[in-house]
This record gives structure tokens, sequence and C-alpha cells, in this order.
């Protein structure tokens, strides 16, 4: 591997310069001149200018002195090179990876998984192919990109080498997971028909996202993960130049590649600077047009998420984007059947949101309309208690610049909140990043999010304000045992009326997250407690040890909860008052099945559906069961994808 380091050097060079003077009598001064320049490889050529007012510059002294570089700032010898980072583009091929791993997915769901950027194809800002860089499996295209930079591969060899004679190998870091052992065997090999040599590091998960190692560290050069995607794509702590992870600034930031593109890194913060989704759409296509020509990172595929359900539930839609499969539960039925029974291999502790986060514990909540006024179907927010989702195009939210004065609370221009002061730097309502000054003006959001009216709990009272105070106040307590109060402290007050829940940020907050901050839990106020007190009358901080809260919660879905049997099951009814009419099958049970029997009690009639949450593909047992019509299976892409980061500079 090439191992020539790039060095910052300092010419210092003496000049006697002779110039007329006075009565024509020659006068010698010394002038001394500091140049630095930068160095990329091993020879040096260096032009001085310098202005003197004679006729005669002598070099009389120069010196070279060498000074060491700031910690990875020298270009890596191989990846620094944007020829090589293309080459290795077009020897992947990324559908194998797929089959790899989900070899008995069909193969439309396994050409789903494939992707090009770091945003999902199927997601709201991902800019269409042709506005992109694609690099398809080519390894002729590859060979001559690597022939450009250098890269040969002589007579009878099976890695290229330079003229240096320099091997092209690179280390390839990941962790032990088999999953990742499986692709990684399959992309090893890809590389070596490209004359690469891939050498695999499998490391315990442990260190490669430990807080002083591995990928914290930047200890890689090919290396190897997995980020989930969501509705909003953020993306900033992941490719801003801010936030390259180096000893210099303590090692903060997740931008392990050490990418910088200026251009890139202000349409990333402008598509994270305003409520539009228009104009979002546009930064991120500007950014990932850009990222994908550059190539800090190779995106490979999706995760894909599998379902198995009994050959003749109908309904059954599971949704890219949307996390939870039960969003539209009262619509699945199975013809001549009152009962439906879900398979979970987990069994939540709690049903107390703030203090459990089991996925199956959501699972449930959704089916009874007590967690969500959203839903997230192919990454876009579609309303379910709410009349309408609260954006600015709707009407439901506004943003209108307001003065600001010293000592005002607001949100500065890093996201923190902040007294207004001398020295703070903040957004004005231009959009400029500008330093406060007394009266400037900055812009405030506020969001109205209107529920249903006809939203009605389980013992027939309807929605109130009270029970939408309640919830917020309860969200807000120190004392609820929540674990995050970052939404409550970027608020500026709030108020309910009727059905309507009113917040406004402080000034300068402009979270494109806006239209979904009412993912919080609703309660109701007067429900009378088994010790004779009214919930609204109830310390947050005893909220978790009650059994109204904890095991036996209400919602406005088309389930409610009527029995849990620990250990064994859940058991539902109709929501009696369902403002979606009463779902198709009358009844549901959450039934907990162990990891080893789950097929087993699907195949065998006992349960109905089983998630993704229980299965981690599609195996043998199940695929032979829906090929004879015993099974319906459904592979549909995650939010999860795995990639590669190329480490683009070197310590």
């Amino acid at each position: 591997m090439n191992t020539r380091k790039s060095l910052l050097v300092v010419f210092s060079v003496m000049f006697i310069a002779a110039f007329m003077l006075s009565a024509c009598q020659p006068v010698e001064t010394t002038v001394e001149v500091v140049k630095t320049v930068e160095v990329p490889g091993q020879e040096v050529v260096v032009t001085v200018e310098v202005e003197v007012p004679g006729e005669e510059v002598t070099v009389v002294e120069t010196q070279v002195v060498e000074v060491e570089r700031e910690a990875f700032t020298t270009p890596h010898p191989i990846l620094g090179d944007l020829k090589v980072r293309q080459a290795l583009s077009h020897c992947i091929n990324k559908l194998d990876l797929v089959k790899s791993v989900y070899p008995l997915a069909s193969e439309e769901s396994q050409q789903a998984a494939v992707i090009g950027s770091w945003i999902a194809p199927f997601h709201w800002a991902y800019p269409g192919d042709e506005n992109i860089t694609i690099y398809e499996y080519d390894p002729a295209k590859a060979a001559a990109l690597f022939e450009e930079a250098g890269w040969t591969l002589g007579e009878g060899a099976t890695v290229r080498t330079n003229e240096a004679g320099e091997t092209l190998s690179l280390k390839f870091t990941t962790t032990t997971a088999t999953f990742r052992q499986t692709w990684a065997a399959v992309l090893e090999q890809q590389m070596a028909e490209c004359g690469v040599e891939m050498i695999r590091l499998h490391a315990p998960a442990s260190w490669w996202f430990g807080d002083t190692t591995g990928l914290a560290r930047r200890d890689f050069e090919l290396g190897a993960y997995a980020w989930v995607g969501q509705v909003d794509p953020g993306g900033q702590t992941l490719y801003s130049c801010d936030q390259i992870n180096s000893p210099a600034n303590n090692w903060e930031g997740q931008n392990y590649p050490g990418w910088c593109n200026e251009e890139a890194t202000a349409a990333l913060k402008n598509a994270n600077n305003t409520l539009l989704q228009e104009d979002r759409k546009r930064f991120y296509a500007e950014q990932q047009a850009l990222w994908t020509a550059d190539i800090p990172v190779i995106p490979l595929f999706n995760r894909v998420n599998t379902f198995a359900t009994r050959a003749d539930l109908e309904g059954f839609d599971p949704k890219p984007g949307e996390e939870y499969y039960t969003y539209n539960i009262q619509d699945w039925a199975i013809p001549g059947g009152d009962t439906l029974v879900l398979g979970f291999t987990q069994e939540p502790a709690s049903m107390y949101g703030l203090v459990e986060d089991a996925y199956v514990m959501h699972e449930i909540l959704m089916m009874m309309g007590a967690e969500r006024a959203w839903t997230s179907q192919n990454y876009e927010f579609q309303p379910l208690q709410l009349t309408e989702m609260p954006t600015l195009e709707s009407g439901k939210s506004e943003n209108v610049p307001v003065a600001v004065s010293a000592g005002d609370t607001v949100i500065d221009a890093n996201g923190d909140i902040v007294e207004a002061a001398a020295g703070v730097m903040v957004i004005n309502s231009d959009g400029e990043t500008v330093e406060f000054t007394d009266g400037v003006m900055m812009n405030q959001l506020t969001v109205n999010f209107e529920y249903r009216s006809d939203l009605t709990w389980p013992d027939g009272e309807p929605l109130k304000a009270e029970d939408l105070e309640l919830g917020w106040n309860n969200k807000c307590d120190k004392d609820s045992g929540a674990t995050s109060f970052i939404t409550c402290d970027r608020t500026a007050s709030v108020s309910f009326e009727g059905t309507t829940f009113t917040r406004a940020e402080w000034p300068g907050g402009q979270d494109p997250l806006y239209q979904a901050m009412a993912n919080y839990y609703i309660y109701p106020a007067h429900r009378e407690l088994s010790d004779g007190r009214v919930l609204a009358d109830v310390p947050a901080a005893e909220w978790a040890t009650l059994p109204e809260i904890a095991e036996q919660p209400w919602g406005f879905g088309p389930y409610h909860l009527t029995e849990w049997v620990k250990g064994e099951k859940m058991v539902f009814e109709a929501h009696p008052y369902y403002y979606g009419g009463a779902p198709t099958t009358p009844n549901a049970v959450v039934a907990f099945v162990t990891p080893e029997n789950a097929e087993a009690q699907l195949l065998g009639g006992q349960v109905d559906t089983l998630g993704a949450e229980t299965l981690v593909g599609v195996t043998e047992a199940l695929d032979a069961a829906a090929q004879e019509g015993k099974l319906n299976v459904v592979v549909i892409p995650s939010t999860t994808w795995e990639h590669i980061d190329l480490a683009l500079f070197v310590k």
C-alpha cells in the first residue's frame, strides 16, 4: 500500500536586494520571505515572487522545514482518487449481495432492495435516478478507470499494482454478524474479480460501534454498517463538513468518511432549515447529486422486512416507511372468521409508552389507537386521528417573523436553547446566520393539531381539551419517567381548546418534523381508577404503577384491550365507539409464542400472522408453504440500509 505522506513545507528564503537610494548610493537590504506550500508527492517546485524597488535580487539562503499535518487531513493514497472510488462502485453487483442474504425472496423484492443513494428510491426526498449518478455493475468500465488511475493488472497477476509496485489492497471492516459475513464474502469475490485485494476484518460490534474505537475513531478503510432511514431524512450529522469527527474536535460528529463538500453541506443545511417540502426536495436533490458524484459512501441495499400470514387473510398490507404493520388492522378479515390471532415472540413489560419502548408495545398501541395521530406509509404523513396534517400548506401551521429582545429564549443557529444576548449566533427571518442584536427578527413556528370531533373513549365519553392537556402535561413532567424532554423544552407555549392542541416553538425553532409533533399519548382525564381517584388527580410519578395505564390503557382505535394473561395472550374486542365504524373482524388476540415454534404455530393455524419483528427472512419452510398456497409471504424494503463508508483521509 502506498505510504507516502503529504507534508506542509515552510520555505524561509533570505534575499539581499541592492537598489538605488538618494545620491545613487547602493544600499543592501535583507528581506525575509516565508512561503508555505502543500506538497502531495516527493518532488517540490516552488516559485516565490518578491517585489524589490531595485534592479538586483540575490538569494543567499533557503531553508526547508517539515511541518507535521493535522490528523486525518492527508488524502488516502488509494481511496483519495475519485477514479478509484468510481471503479470500486462499478465492481459491485449489488443484486448479488441482496440474493446472498435473501435468497428466497422474490426477484422483484430483491431488485427493489438495491439502492443508489442514502435516501431510499421510494422516499419523497429521492430525486430520481436521472438526477444522481448511478454506478451500474460494469467490470469493464471499472477496469478502464483503474487503468486511468495507474492501477494495472499485469500478465498472470490477480491483484492490481501501480508503478511503484504497490498492490491495490484495502482493509474491509464490519461486524461479526452472520448477515454481514454472508454478503461480505460475495463482495470479496467481486473485488477479486476486479483485481482488488479486499482483506476482511469482522470485529465485535462493541468495538466497531464503541465510543472510543472503530467508526468513532475512523479506524477503517472500507467500513460496512447500516443506518436507519426516517420519514424526515435529516442527514446533517452524517454528511456535513462540520460533522467530520477527528482529534481536533474531540471526535464529535458522524461524518466518518471525512467528506467535505461545501456546496453539498449548504444544500443539506438548507434542506433542514425550511419547512416547505418542495424546497426541501430541491435541496436534497442537490446534495444527493454531489454525494453520488463524489462517492464518500457506496450505498448497497435496503434490508427487507418479511411478514407471513395465513393464505386467506384479506386486507394485510404493510407499507415501506410505516413502522407498524397493524396500522390498518381494522381492514383485516378471514372469510367466516370472527377473531384475528397475531403471533408475537416478545411481550411488553408495560403499556405505558413513556417508560416502555418495546416494538411490540407500539404495534399493540397502534391497534388501539392509543399512540399516533398519523401514519407514515411510503414515507409520507397521512392523518389518522387528525382532520388533516397541520402543514404550512394546509394553513394549520404558520411561521411568522417576531422581534426578539435581549433575555428572550430562542433556538440559536446551532439548534440549542439559549438566552438571546450579544455574541449569540441566530438565524434571522431571512434565513441568514447573524449575531444577535436587540430587535432582530426571527421566525416563530406555531402548529394547530386539530383532532377529529368524533374521537370517543371506550366508555362513550368524547375527547375533550382536558384530555389533550393531561397527556401533554404528563409527557413534560420530569417525574413521568420519560427519558427525553426535547420537544417540551423547545416549546414556548401550548393551548388547548375543544379538540385542538396548539403548540408554538421558541423563536428560531424550525423543526422539519413539526407536523408530527402530535405524536404524544392522550389520556382520559375523567377516567375513574380502582382506588376511587380520577386520572387527572394522580401525580405523574405514580402513573407507571397504575393498572389503568400500564395494563389497561384506553385509545380511540378499532380495538379495545379487555384481558392480559401475562406470558400467554392479550385479548381485544371491537371498540364500541370507533370513529371508523366496526372493524371487519370483531375480535383480536395477541398470542405470545417462542421464536422456536413461531413458524410451526403459523403453519399449524394457531396464529394467523407473524411480523418482521419475528421473521428475519424467508425460510425454506415458509417458502415451501407459500408455493403450496398455504401461506402468504410478504417482503418489502425496510428503512434500514447497508452501505460502505470509504476512508477519504488517513491519520
